[in-house]
């Protein structure tokens, strides 16, 4: 098993810190120093499923021969806190797409979504692995969509400067040898209170978090992780070639970095021009690294992420 290729898709409306500046009260500087971001994106016209489709495409664009690849796939993954509907999936809304421009006759069949929050993208790998281990089926398409701009609360000044809109797409192909080395996934409901967003009648749909809080967890929870699954593959912090983190904020990446002594040089971090994308910044830093030609085959990579629920997770695989 391994990750034949990657795409992403990025919106074109960039809302910058200065642009903030006019809506909450807030600094370009303050928000530089506390999080890393200076510009994010926001999508106005895609849907979630949309993006989640352009990923794809994206993706697809890179191989030979699309249709014969999604003929062999046996299903779509998307991980997304912010779906279109609550039913259909946006995975069946993806795959309706492809019937459609493709003409398949043997489409993707195992479609659902996972909402695991940030770390959503760790938990659908973690999925699709399992089921395409077990099938006759060569491929599996994760997607990682978030639509965040439309759960935002644009008056809080303490969430609104963190997240942004994108999408992510990884395509699994199984083989005879197995690339991914080691997992580790965990979550601990007892702290839904930090960071949430009611559905209930009588609340309001925004994002609420406990910032502080929130901060001291992920650096324990990632760390922890990224270690635990160092350790079950029997590996050390020198031998990762890269880390693509869950693009959340760069002082948490910093003390990460410190926690485990993979030096930070070795984190992937693009947070300062998309922010927080939730489910898909994985896949969106880990397609920009590659091609960046950062990353190449045969390299150890480390993907980790942490999000509400809480939930955390780490995949350790060779490239």
């Amino acid at each position: 098993m391994k990750i034949l290729t990657c795409g992403a898709y990025i919106p074109n409306k960039v809302l910058t810190n200065l642009d903030l500046e006019k809506i909450v009260d807030t600094s370009d500087k303050w928000i530089k120093e506390r999080t890393g971001i200076e510009e994010r994106r926001i999508e106005e016209e895609k849907s979630t499923a949309s993006m989640a489709l352009e990923a794809l495409e994206n993706a697809l664009s890179k191989v030979d021969n699309p249709k014969n690849i999604l003929e062999n796939t046996l299903g779509i993954i998307v991980a997304t806190s912010t779906p279109d509907y609550l039913f259909p999936s946006t995975a069946c809304l993806v795959q309706g797409k492809l019937i459609e421009k493709y003409n398949l006759k043997n489409p993707p069949q195992v479609c659902f979504d996972i909402l695991a929050a940030c770390s959503g993208f760790i938990y659908a790998i973690y999925n699709a692995y399992n089921l395409l281990k077990h099938s006759e089926k060569k491929y599996f398409i994760v997607i990682g969509s978030e639509k965040y701009s439309k759960i935002i609360n644009w008056k809080d000044r303490t969430t609104c400067i963190l997240f942004g809109d994108a999408a992510g797409c990884t395509i699994l192909e199984k083989g005879d040898q197995d690339n991914f080395l080691s997992f580790d996934i965990g979550s601990d409901g007892r702290y839904k209170n930090l960071l949430y967003v009611p559905c209930v009648d009588d609340q309001d749909k925004y994002l609420k978090m406990k910032g502080n809080e929130v901060f001291k967890i992920a650096i324990r929870s990632l760390s922890s992780s990224i270690l635990k699954v160092l350790k079950k593959a029997n590996k050390k912090p020198e031998d990762i070639s890269y880390v693509i983190p869950h693009q959340a904020n760069i002082r948490i990446l910093k003390l990460v970095a410190e926690r485990t002594k993979i030096p930070l040089e070795k984190f992937f971090i693009n947070i300062e021009r998309l922010g927080n994308t939730s489910a898909a910044s994985i896949p969106v830093a880990m397609n920009e690294a590659i091609e960046k030609n950062l990353i190449k085959r045969d390299d150890l990579i480390l993907l980790t992420a942490f999000g509400g629920g809480f939930t955390w997770g780490s995949i350790l695989l060779k490239f």
